[in-house]
């Protein structure tokens, strides 16, 4: 694996290859760093379904808010350097900020109505920097597959609208979110848990397989539903909820009706949650239909 700091150098190198390889296709999975298995299983599709993969470790300063971790965001850049190696990337690109933003940025690419809810009500601004550095990052590598998993499922449905409006070359393909044996889904913020709040966080995938069996009863609502949801989180004293809704998916909007709650009638759903434990907050989801 060859590790790149310099969007020169890399895109110099990225050119060589396809010169080389003029049918080959290029896989891209873009990091925010300090990696984990969720992050190698992404890396490793890639590595199946491309002639050359690329990873990019980039705390993006543009999508924390004032009141949010940017300083204190987990960073392990050798440890992410070995886990990319072991997963099989070819190209690790690992630019400082300077590198990224050498001037003041005063373009940026906002997705509407997809960023109304979630995350995007609760961290205002944050989808604006996300779509403005996965735009970049895009132009940089001029990736044919980009991998995203589905732990952040509103970022998915953002990415993937960004790239259908702009006409981006470039086919996003969701993963699966990837779990610890108990259920927890697997996050870079993991690591500022407690013993007690890791063990009180499992009720976030609890209450996601129990909403699967809520929704398969006759005339449940989306109000009803996202009810019974809160209620099962309650259940962990330490849990904070930020939100809990229940929409279509990837369009994000309330469903029209009780019918398009049941699974298989045409439409997905998407139970999503937002919790926090102490200082943490944590996203889960699950898609049904």
């Amino acid at each position: 694996m060859l590790t790149y700091t310099s969007i020169r150098e890399l895109r110099e190198r990225l050119r060589e290859w396809r010169e080389a390889n003029p049918k080959g296709k290029v896989g891209f999975v873009p990091t925010m760093g300090f990696l984990h298995e969720g992050h190698a299983s992404l890396i490793e599709r890639s590595r199946g379904e491309n002639g050359l993969t690329v990873v990019s470790v980039f705390v993006n300063p543009l999508q924390f808010g004032p009141n949010e971790d940017f300083e204190r965001y987990p960073r392990d850049p050798e440890r992410d350097a070995a886990i990319c190696g072991r997963a099989g990337a070819d190209l690790l690109f690992a630019p400082d900020v300077r590198e990224m933003y050498p001037k003041k940025t005063i373009t940026k690419v906002l997705v509407e109505q997809l960023t109304d809810r979630l995350c995007g009500a609760s961290r205002p601004g944050h989808f604006d920097g996300v779509g403005t550095v996965v735009s970049k990052l895009f132009h940089i590598v001029q990736p044919d597959r980009a991998y995203f998993g589905l732990k952040d499922a509103q970022q998915v449905a953002v990415i993937e609208r960004m790239a259908e409006d702009l006409n981006l070359p470039v086919e996003i393909v969701p993963c699966p979110t990837v779990r610890e044996p108990d259920g927890l889904a697997l996050s870079s913020r993991n690591v500022y848990l407690t013993a007690e709040q890791r063990e009180q966080a499992v009720v976030l995938n609890e209450a996601l397989g129990k909403a699967e069996e809520w929704l398969a009863e006759p005339g449940i609502d989306a109000a009803g539903l996202r009810e019974r949801i809160v209620a099962y989180i309650g259940r962990a004293p330490l849990a904070v909820i930020d939100y809990v809704e229940v929409l279509t998916y990837p369009d994000l909007q309330p469903p029209d009706s009780v019918a398009a709650l049941h699974i298989g009638r045409g439409s997905r759903i998407i139970v999503a949650l937002a919790v926090k434990f102490g200082g943490t907050r944590l996203i889960d989801n699950r898609i049904f239909g």
